[in-house]
């Protein structure tokens, strides 16, 4: 199964639902599919939940000690285990991206297309700006955490942005809009987090104020259209994960190559061309 399917499935279950309430219903989802939700207090840290059959009915274990946004995604993607029939392969690790087999990421995937439903959040999204301050709003809004949040924000923009995950220093997930994808702005897996970047600031135990712009080619890989971009980050001391959403604003990027040639040898990054194409629209206060 790939990414792709895992997301249609999710949209047509929300669709079976019909639900306009925000936050989501999760009891409604767990229903949906025969389940029966259980708060257990004697789950270790870290332990988010898992599901079983008894008697012939599905219940969901959860972790009572998580908070409430950490419950709802584990109901959330538990249920996608049952829908997309992908057997668990929990691990003791389960806040650890690069430890995450595929079936669980797709299972996250779904759980958060649950969460953050495209046709409820991406209308927020439209209407306000780039940045934590919103992607901090939503989540309150919709119960979901700032990580899934700040994905789903990149991956409904109408604007050219990315959502990148590091974990430890290094690049371990990034969700681009549309725009971002036409345009061909990658930021590779495995690469160090750039040292000009307020994400690696962030981690060395710096501290920022408002999204910073930097030139373009300090984030995207052997990057020769020029441009400025800019970046907010977070950082989660806890898990050493940073989460940064970078984009570029109305008028941020040159139209046309500029004349030298920019080459990121000390990352190992590989040449991408970029192709501009996306409309227009001042988002800078």
């Amino acid at each position: 199964m790939d990414e792709f399917t895992a997301v249609s499935r999710a949209r047509e279950f929300v669709r079976n639902i019909d639900s306009d309430a925000v936050p989501v219903p999760i009891e409604a989802y767990a229903e949906s599919v025969g389940a029966k939700i259980k708060y257990d207090s004697n789950m270790r840290p870290g332990e988010d939940g898992c599901s079983t059959l008894f008697k012939g009915k599905l219940i969901i274990a959860v972790n009572a000690r998580d908070i409430p946004q950490r419950q709802r995604f584990t109901v959330c993607h538990e249920i996608a285990h049952a829908v997309l029939g992908l057997p668990s392969e929990h691990g003791a690790n389960s806040w650890s991206y690069a430890k995450r087999p595929l079936n669980e990421i797709l299972c996250d995937v779904f759980a958060a297309e649950l969460l953050l439903p495209v046709d409820k959040f991406k209308p927020l999204v439209d209407d306000d700006e780039p940045g934590f301050r919103t992607i901090s709003s939503l989540a309150e809004t919709f119960q979901a955490s700032l990580a899934s949040t700040a994905s789903r924000f990149a991956t409904v923009s109408n604007m050219p942005c990315a959502y990148v995950l590091s974990e430890a220093g290094k690049v371990k997930y990034s969700a681009r809009s549309r725009a971002f994808r036409e345009m061909n702005g990658w930021v590779v897996q495995g690469a160090q987090l750039p040292s000009e970047s307020m994400a690696n600031r962030l981690r060395d135990g710096g501290r920022v104020g408002e999204p910073e712009e930097m030139e373009a080619d300090v984030w995207l890989s052997n990057w020769t259209r020029g441009g400025v971009l800019v970046e907010d980050s977070r950082h989660m001391a806890t898990w050493d994960q940073t989460l940064s959403l970078i984009w570029f604003e109305d008028g941020g990027l040159r139209t046309e190559a500029p004349d030298r040639r920019m080459t990121f040898e000390r990352d190992g990054l590989n040449e991408l061309d970029g192709v501009l194409s996306w409309p227009g629209k001042k988002r800078r206060r």
